[in-house]
């Protein structure tokens, strides 16, 4: 591991507290125009570094440009490339944008050693653009080409092209909010970031670096499996109650409930076989809590764990309470809901997810060709409770919960 990675291991993004900070004169009218805050960064109540952002609103100022020259140094730079006197946007800055409207302008002021790295920074760049952004503004970096640049210069410089900004001149790089490739950028910064915590200290960015072996981490730390758990017992209750409302009846185009969200090739399937697909649920949930490895053992345990880790992704985004209760007796773990690379382990394939695209009906016939070619297995509703592994079946005379 060299110097950057065992900085980066120690920087640990769960312990990393944002804290956005905007005070205003209540009726001044400048405030309308521009809105300077303070995002604050702290690791256990420790702060470690301070960005400066510059919310210009075009609609709300008279003239933003100079509203903008008012502010402090790199607000200026920026009013005099993207704005006329008069204070209309530059013909260049409206052909290099896709929609005209708001400028976010963020600086980097100080950060401390060990954050000081692009893709952390990165991830909190992403968290100001959620908060003070719209689909129609322009997030405004400055470049750090010149040799006496800053550290922070250069982190925020590198944070923000792994964001997807483009150059616009030879002081600043410009993120166009109205374009789809900022949004798809964040998402692999956070999903690198977590695959960070899965594998500590590993360089996501490099591919010839492999990080310690898998083998050395459980797939799901032990409040992940607590917060699974839970999540497929929910569903399990929402399936027995179905179950029972209604009957052997098949379902009907555009039903709703948790048997309507399956996909549409299993709705002519009748009371049986939900029987068994919430009982999957319950099987799976027995794992969890018997500290058995959760692995699917059919096509319907394959759709159960989907269903059940996308509900658990929902506990933790929507439930906090909730989820603390669940977890409060257990250990933390600096990879704990790390949910997407949780779905990478779990499954040998995402076949079963194929069904939910109708542009692939017939793909679940065993005899279909592409479906021959692909190796794929009992992807049509009457073979999903057949086990994949005869010697890894689950107990025939189990039996069924009462719905």
């Amino acid at each position: 591991m060299n110097d950057q990675q065992a900085a980066a291991a120690q920087a640990d993004p769960t312990q990393l507290m944002v804290e956005f900070h905007h005070v205003h004169r209540f009726l001044d009218p400048a405030e309308r125009g521009v809105q300077t805050w303070q995002v604050r960064l702290s690791a256990q109540d420790r702060p470690v570094g301070t960005f400066r952002v510059t919310r210009g609103l075009y609609w709300k100022s008279g003239n933003l440009r100079e509203r903008l020259s008012d502010e402090l140094a790199f607000p200026e730079v920026v009013a005099g490339q993207l704005l006329n006197p008069d204070g209309s946007f530059s013909t260049a800055f409206e052909a290099f944008v896709e929609m005209a409207g708001s400028i976010v302008v963020v600086e980097l002021v100080e950060l401390a050693e060990p954050w000081d790295d692009a893709a952390l920074v990165a991830g909190v760049v992403a968290s100001i653009i959620d908060r003070l952004a719209d689909n129609d503004c322009a997030v405004v970096f400055p470049r750090a080409d010149e040799p006496d640049a800053t550290r922070c210069q250069e982190v925020l410089a590198q944070a923000a092209a792994l964001l997807s900004a483009a150059y616009f001149s030879d002081e600043l790089q410009i993120i166009d909010t109205a374009m789809d490739a900022p949004e798809q950028a964040a998402k692999q910064v956070r999903g690198h970031l977590r695959a960070r915590l899965a594998v500590a200290g590993a360089d996501f960015w490099d591919e010839d670096d492999e990080g310690p072996g898998d083998e050395d981490y459980p797939v799901l730390t032990a409040r992940s499996a607590a917060v699974l758990r839970r999540a497929l017992e929910d569903l399990s209750d929402e399936a027995w109650r179905e179950v029972a409302s209604l009957g052997a009846e098949p379902l009907s185009p555009g039903a709703g409930g948790l048997f309507g969200s399956l996909p549409r090739v299993t709705f002519n399937q009748g009371g049986p076989w939900r029987r068994q697909m919430a009982r999957a649920f319950d099987d799976l949930a027995a794992d969890l809590a018997g500290g058995v490895e959760v692995v699917p053992r059919c096509t319907g345990e394959e759709m159960a764990l989907h269903l059940g880790i996308a509900r658990a992704q929902a506990l933790t985004r929507n439930r906090p309470r909730l989820v603390a209760e669940t977890v409060a007796a257990l250990p933390e773990d600096r990879r704990d809901f790390g949910w997407e690379a949780a779905s990478g382990e779990l499954f040998q394939d995402g076949d079963v997810l194929m069904l939910f695209d109708q542009s692939l009906d017939g793909i679940e016939d065993p005899g279909n060709e592409a479906n021959q070619a692909l190796g794929m297995v009992n992807l049509a509703p009457v073979d999903w409770f057949t086990a994949f592994d005869a010697g890894f079946a689950r107990a025939p005379g189990r039996g069924f919960r009462n719905p």
